[in-house]
């Protein structure tokens, strides 16, 4: 029995209970909204992995997702089991692996044994790196390659996938008419595209929709309806090809609730700020409430070492009017794959851009830990202070460089702290 079998008998399995244990809402709410499509807990029902499980809603506390992965150029295990661990103590609710370099099966399963989170993956770079080195071009994969992967990795305990099955004929030729500054920019997308104008035939994961959702159904696997459409510049954003596949998305996430499947939608992308409360509303019109996971969204395109911040702030904006998880941006983005250290600094800039929605939007509790390390800070109570900091790590070390440690004043203002002076009054 899958998650959405047992919430429509009204029967709280292990899964729906521990992710209900961690959210501040109505239990009968939260029944409603998953069984409505408007929730969903990403969770492969035959695996036997103990995980972080925890659910995807608008309703809920906003989630961060990581992504790792190597690539044809870098391909290290060891590297992606430690950007995996640094993700996870940064704070990670989910992790991605986008690995098409390398032992794509050895390399998963590396990861869901090093950390204990939900893993996604886009199991179309397995089916086209397989491809590549058993028929020399991943313009030869069969419809059955596409599919195989799929169930390959779900054996293997994967808890969601990434698919791209908005990206059909029409919305093809919908881009080709318009024109787009920087055309597609999703890899998967990419390869989907490429793979159906060589071989003049419609996209799979589209064509046969019914097949995919028998996979995903029989595997409890989230689906997460990619957006092969993106924007990867703000000149591109909220265009035609963009809305026209959000339509067909909302259509498929419909279509997957119907029978028995999870299924949340991917987001743009790069959009300016006066247009993320749009792409909000449209998306949640569109999709009828279907989480909305978005990547970034990045408000600008000329920060490029800085992406983690561009990314910040599009994603405090996004999450606030109406997406439910951020998938993380790194400093790396744009430049090379990310390291260990670039990994942290992704999830703990989504992670402040996720906690301040979350005061916006009014989540229960969500305040409590600014007003503890507030009243900390008004008492110069340092190591308090570390505590309920969102990177203890990093500002105990900065502490540490204070040059009146003797004393519990800082650097900044010194004898002139206007905390210990307004104590004084």
């Amino acid at each position: 029995m899958n998650t959405l079998e047992a919430v429509k008998k009204g029967i709280l399995t292990q899964t729906i209970k521990r992710a209900l244990s961690i959210e501040k809402i109505d239990k009968k709410r939260f029944f409603s909204e998953l069984k409505a499509g408007k929730i969903v807990i990403p969770k492969n029902s035959k695996s036997k992995r103990k995980v972080k499980v925890c659910a995807v809603g608008q309703s809920l506390k906003v989630k961060v997702n990581a992504n790792i992965g190597t690539s044809v150029e870098s391909c290290s295990l060891d590297t992606e089991k430690k950007k995996a661990v640094a993700s996870y103590k940064a704070g990670a609710d989910f992790i991605m692996d986008l690995s098409t370099g390398g032992n794509l099966g050895k390399i998963r399963k590396a990861i869901l044994k090093t950390v204990p989170l939900p893993l996604g993956t886009v199991p179309v770079y397995e089916a086209a790196v397989n491809s590549t080195v058993k028929k020399e071009s991943f313009l030869k994969m069969t419809v059955d390659d596409f599919f195989d992967a799929i169930e390959k990795q779900a054996k293997d305990g994967v808890d969601f996938i990434t698919v791209h099955c908005g990206l059909n004929m029409a919305s093809l030729e919908r881009l080709n008419r318009q024109g787009r500054l920087m055309d597609i920019v999703s890899r998967g997308g990419a390869i989907t595209a490429k793979w159906m104008v060589h071989n003049g035939r419609e996209n799979p994961y589209y064509e046969y929709y019914g097949r995919l959702l028998e996979i995903a159904k029989k595997y409890d696997l989230t689906l997460s309806l990619g957006d092969a459409m993106r924007p990867g510049c703000l000149k591109d954003a909220t265009d035609r090809a963009q809305i026209q596949e959000l339509i067909i998305l909302g259509e498929l996430a419909s279509h997957a609730l119907k029978n028995g499947v999870q299924a949340m939608i991917e987001g743009p992308g790069h959009i300016p700020l006066n247009q993320i409360e749009e792409n909000m509303k449209l998306q949640q019109s569109l999709c009828k409430g279907a989480p909305f996971y978005v990547l970034g969204p990045l408000v600008t395109d000329i920060a490029p070492g800085y992406d983690h911040i561009t990314s910040a702030i599009g994603g405090a904006l996004a999450a606030w009017k109406g997406a439910s998880l951020l998938c993380y941006v790194t400093p790396a983005e744009h430049l090379k794959l990310p390291d260990e250290s670039d990994a942290k600094k992704g999830v703990i800039a989504s992670r402040i851009a996720a906690h301040a929605a979350d005061i916006a939007k009014g989540i229960p509790g969500a305040q409590e830990i600014d007003d503890k390390i507030s009243k900390f800070r008004k008492k110069r109570y340092w190591k308090k202070q570390f505590q309920y900091a969102i990177d203890p790590e990093k500002a105990a070390k900065m502490r540490k460089k204070n040059l009146s440690l003797t004393r519990d004043i800082c650097t900044m203002c010194g004898e002139y702290c206007s905390m210990k002076d307004s104590k004084k009054q």
